[in-house]
Formats: C-alpha cells, structure tokens, sequence
C-alpha cells in the first residue's frame, strides 16, 4: 500500500510539474511567434519605406493635401491670387514689367515663375501656380532620392513630413520654387559642381536667402573662387537682361524697397511689441501696410530696432563665417562645415530679420536635406527642430493667424515660442561648428554618389569620408 501511495504520489507529482511546464513552454512559442510576427511586420515597413515607389505614392498625397489646403478658402493662395497674378498679367500687357520698369520688392529672375502658371490660362493661374511648384519639387524630389541609397531615402521621408507639418503656405509663395532649386543646387554640389552653382545663383536672384548657401559653399570647399566666379557670372548675365530693356536701377530696387519697410508681426524682433499689443500697451498696435501688403506691428523704439536688424544680421554671418572658417582651418571634414553653416546663416537670416513671413521656414529645408545626406543621424537633432518650427508656423498660419492680429496672448505665446526655435537652432548650429571634432566623428560621413540627371559610373555607391584622399 506504502508502495502505491508513493507511486501515486510521484505520478501525481509529474503531473503537476508537467501541467506548469506546459502553460511556460506555450507562452514560449507564443512570445516567439509574436517576436517572429513583429520581426516580419517591421522588416515588411522597412521594405515600404525604402521603396521609391512609396516614396512617389506619398510624395503625390502630401501635396495633394497641402494643395488642397491652400485651395480651401484661399488658405496660403492670397499672394498668388492677389499679387502674383496682376504682376503676371501686367507684364504679359507691356503695362508694367516690375524689376525693369517698375521698382520691385524681388530680384528679377522672380518674374520667370511669376510669369509662368499664365501658360495655363489667367482663369487657371492658381492651378498653373500649383502645377508649377509641384513639378519643381518632383525634380528636386527626383534628384533626392536616385540610387536608394538609405540615408537619401530617409531623408526624403523627412522632406515630406517638413512639407506635411508646414502646410500651405510651403506651396503658396515664391519661396517654394526657390526652396526646390536650392535643394537641388545642395545635392550638385559636391558632384556637378558648375551646375549646381548656377541652380543656386538663379535661386538667389529669385530670393535673396540662398545666397547664404553659396557663402558657405565658399568657406567649406577648397574650389571657392571656382564657386566665385561661376556665382558672379551667372549673375552678370541675369543682370544684363533686364538692362538690356532699359531697367536701369530698378534692378536693385528689392534692396532700397526692403530697408524702409516697418517691423511685420511674425518677425522675432517684433515679439516684445506683440505682447505689449495684447496686452493693450498704449502705442503698441498692429496695423496693415497697403504698400506692402502686410500686417506689422508699432510701438515706442520700433523704428530704431527695425533700423538695427540689417547690421545685426551683418555681424552675426560674419562671426558665424569666422567659426565656419576656424572649423577648416583645424582640418573639419566639409560635410561637417557645409551643412552646419549653411544651416546658421540661414536660420540668421531669418532671426534677424524685421519680415520674418511664415514661408520664410521653406528656407531651412535644403540645409537639413544635405547635413541628413552627410551626416545620417549626427544631424538628427537640427532636423527634429526645424520640424517643430515648422509645426509651430502653421499653428500661426494660415488657420489661427486672425488671433494675431487682435492680437490675443495665446497665439502670441505660440508665436514667441516659434520664434525662440531659430535661436535654438541657431546656438546649436554655431557650437556643432565651434567644438573640436574628432577625427573618428566624421569617419562614418558619406558623400552621395548620383546627382540625377547626370551619369554615375555603374557601380558607384556612396564615399565614406575616412577613404577620401
């Protein structure tokens, strides 16, 4: 009986033990069946997110959703409806060609783009404008994203989300076509580097602000006065254009038209009259400028800063200059000079700036495409905040702009905060430069290895920095 009892027991026993060790050994093969799923689904992602044909797909419908905002209401359009489109009409008239017989706010080559969504009929100019953009940013676009190489295609998923989370108003101005063409000239730059000056030559004389990447093309590569003079005779024979029609000093009238203009709201300068304006300080107002078409902002002391805005910007790109010089004197690789520096006189460009317009974000793209390109994720940290200003600037426009003009505390406050973001970026782009980088940082840097439309060599693949030279 003891016999039996025991045996019993130690089979009761067994049983138990294998009853616990059954649950253990099905949530094993649950937990790996979930691993492997999991393993599969991320692999399947990473498969669609390097495939260029997801790329177009999502290319295609964040436009579409942009355009379509812009088209809603007019949100983001009211300069290509309003200005563009007269100026466009004037000029086909033989009325008035503005930058030639007409002072201008932009440099001449602006009136090609202005002109151009005519081709499409006067009744369809917002469409033809839209067409426009959009074909430009399929080919820089196009340009981005040849030869799958990894760090291009994640960078032209960073693209699209800038787009997305900047809305409208990145499709609505001439910025957009001189944001393309910058992008464009960026990713020439070190492969087809004649072409790609002159892409940034024309994008300058369309808006000023690339020329801020032209400077620092000339402090980083050793080709600078190649660069130099690529630059001035580009613009010598733009120049000669409208000269050749009789323009005269209309030409450079985008220079005299700007000084004298006042301190518009989204301007960081104008941050402290705006919260004097909420709050109803007497003489702060905000007012609109008819000549310029734009909402500004007055107040005691605004004319002065205004006046102090240019010397300010004048100083601040000469020492980033100096810092941008100071990192290639001590031996700092290009790809970790060209995008940090293109990336501060930019950003200074903007911070300093008594206009400070929401397109003006549009401007910040093509720095962050190339340091991405370059860098993968060292550059990771500018990227992420220019895509938080982005976000910021279309809270403030087009949608809640209104709250602006009243202007009420709590789009000021998203407005200071907004402003704030170019002095992050820009403090962060001036130490990236400063410090001392040590050689292992940079190793792992790539130069790209296509720049379509020109032919690369069959086999070519990105350049690690360590095996240059």
């Amino acid at each position: 009986m003891g016999s039996d009892a025991a045996a019993t027991s130690a089979a009761n026993g067994d049983s138990s033990a294998a009853g616990a060790a059954g649950p253990l050994r099905v949530a094993s093969r649950s937990n790996g069946a979930t691993a492997i799923a999991g393993l599969r689904a991320g692999t399947a992602l990473s498969r669609v997110a390097s495939s260029p044909l997801s790329l177009w797909i999502a290319f295609l419908a964040v436009h579409l959703v942009i355009g379509s905002l812009a088209l809603a209401e007019g949100k983001g359009l009211g300069d290509v409806m309003w200005v563009y489109k007269p100026w466009a009409q004037l000029a086909a008239q033989g009325t008035e060609i503005v930058g030639v017989n007409a002072d201008w706010v932009y440099p001449f080559a602006a009136i090609v783009p202005v002109m151009l969504p005519l081709l499409f009929g006067a009744d369809n100019y917002v469409g033809g404008w839209l067409t426009m953009v959009l074909l430009l940013n399929a080919a820089a676009f196009a340009v981005l994203i040849v030869g799958r190489e990894p760090r291009r295609l994640v960078t032209g998923w960073w693209w699209l989300a800038f787009l997305l989370l900047l809305g409208p108003i990145a499709v609505g101005r001439l910025d957009s076509v001189s944001a393309a063409l910058a992008v464009v000239g960026v990713l020439w730059l070190t492969l087809h580097e004649r072409a790609a000056v002159v892409v940034l030559t024309v994008a300058t004389w369309i808006k000023v602000w690339p020329a801020a990447i032209l400077v620092a093309a000339v402090v980083a590569l050793k080709s600078r006065w190649h660069i130099v003079t690529t630059a001035a005779v580009t613009s010598a024979i733009i120049v000669a254009v409208p000269l050749i029609f009789g323009a005269g000093l209309h030409v450079l009238s985008f220079i005299t038209m700007q000084t004298g203009r006042g301190i518009q709201i989204e301007a960081p300068v104008a941050t402290f009259w705006m919260w004097q304006a909420a709050f109803h300080v007497p003489g702060a107002v905000v007012y609109y400028d008819r000549d310029l078409l734009t909402f500004q902002v007055t107040g005691e002391g605004t004319v002065a800063a205004g006046s102090l805005m240019n010397p300010l910007f004048g100083l601040t790109a000469i020492v980033v200059a100096l810092v941008g010089i100071r990192s290639v004197r001590r031996g700092t690789p290009y790809t970790r000079i060209l995008p940090e520096l293109s990336l501060a006189l930019v950003t200074a460009f903007i911070a300093f700036n008594k206009v400070g317009s929401p397109q003006y974000i549009t401007w910040l793209a093509a720095p962050v495409i190339i340091g991405l390109i370059y860098q993968g994720r060292g550059f990771r940290i500018p990227s992420i905040l220019v895509l938080i200003t982005a976000t910021l600037t279309q809270v403030i426009y087009p949608y809640l702009y209104d709250g602006l003009l009243v202007p009420l505390p709590i789009m000021v406050a998203v407005l200071t905060v907004r402003n704030l973001m170019y002095f992050v970026i820009l403090a962060w782009t001036i130490g990236a430069l400063w410090r001392k980088r040590h050689a292992d940082e940079a190793a792992d840097d790539l130069l790209p290895a296509h720049a379509w439309p020109f032919r690369a060599a069959p086999d070519a693949h990105p350049v690690p920095v360590r095996e240059i030279g």
